[in-house]
């Protein structure tokens, strides 16, 4: 089974490249935000997907890489893909749009909880092309009350 390309997997291909990025991330209330630095080389897969590989601080846990995949499946007109980094053991399956602009990637997710690891939370990150060669990502959580809180920006800039 072929997939032909469509404009979504072409959205998706404005990630691709060279990046460094900062990040700030408050994990604990009342604290002071955790900063963080890093690199991400994005590439194609088939033209249907993207990787991205990121390496440099994790927030609250030093060292780190992560691999992201992402692409889009015109049956269900849905992004989908995969999160994993070498701090957790978890898998984070994402489940997203775009929005009419085309500017923005919500991607919807279920992750250990930020109150009790033992339980699932849900999870949202927010991937905004900014400009060609800048862009963020946001990361909420879903509190007790369902309002998203944000815990994380980090803004990309683009090397290559």
């Amino acid at each position: 089974m072929q997939n032909q390309k469509q404009k979504e997997h072409d959205w998706l291909h404005k990630l691709i490249g060279s990046w460094e990025f900062d990040a700030e991330a408050s994990m604990k209330p009342g604290e002071p935000p955790d900063r963080s630095k890093g690199t991400e080389v994005i590439r194609s897969l088939g033209g249907l997907w993207i990787l991205a590989e990121g390496e440099g601080d994790m927030p609250g846990c030093g060292p780190a890489t992560s691999l992201m995949t992402l692409g889009f499946d015109p049956r269900t007109k849905r992004f989908t893909g995969t999160w994993i980094g070498s701090m957790m053991a978890h898998l984070w399956l994402y489940d997203g749009e775009l929005n009419t602009a085309g500017t923005v990637l919500t991607l919807d997710s279920q992750g250990p909880a930020m109150k009790d690891q033992t339980q699932l939370g849900r999870y949202r990150d927010v991937i905004e092309i900014v400009n060609d060669g800048h862009r963020t990502l946001t990361s909420h959580f879903q509190d007790d009350d369902g309002h998203w809180q944000a815990f994380m920006l980090a803004n990309y800039r683009r090397i290559r």
